[in-house]
């Protein structure tokens, strides 16, 4: 496989994208990607706020759910566009397929425009039973 770095992250983000030659570019995420540097784990965050109300929809859940990894994250010394892992789990594959267009719009706004590697699980329960989604979310601070 070959390496190439096409991602425009922000200068110190040395983060290199993993797109092998001749596969097609993914949209909204990343093959792979490597990075060197302190890294920053993000624990399985859910979309509540620092009160732990829900927002009523999967969308609204979503963007609080990235600003309290970003928020997490710059307690780390990191921002979203250090972000090298997601991993998305959520209860409704079809409630988050039908959200697409708006989650993306979403994602941009809070993250930019950096798309890590990222998996996408449906599960039957989260530990929050008013929880749509949760995200796990490694970062990777450059030396």
């Amino acid at each position: 496989m070959s390496q190439s770095s096409t991602d425009t992250l922000p200068p110190r983000a040395s983060h290199t994208v993993l797109q092998p030659a001749g596969w097609p570019q993914p949209k909204g995420y990343a093959n792979g990607m490597k990075a060197r540097g302190d890294m920053v784990f993000v624990g399985g965050m859910v979309g509540w706020d620092e009160n732990e109300r829900f927002p009523p929809d999967f969308v609204g859940q979503t963007r609080q759910l990235l600003k309290n990894i970003a928020t997490v994250l710059a307690e780390g010394g990191a921002a979203p566009h250090h972000i090298v892992r997601m991993t998305w789990y959520v209860r409704d594959m079809d409630e988050y397929l039908k959200a697409r267009p708006a989650l993306g719009e979403v994602y941009r706004e809070v993250m930019g425009e950096h798309y890590p590697a990222m998996a996408l699980v449906a599960v039957t329960r989260l530990v929050e039973p008013e929880a749509r989604l949760e995200i796990e979310t490694t970062a990777v601070v450059p030396d």
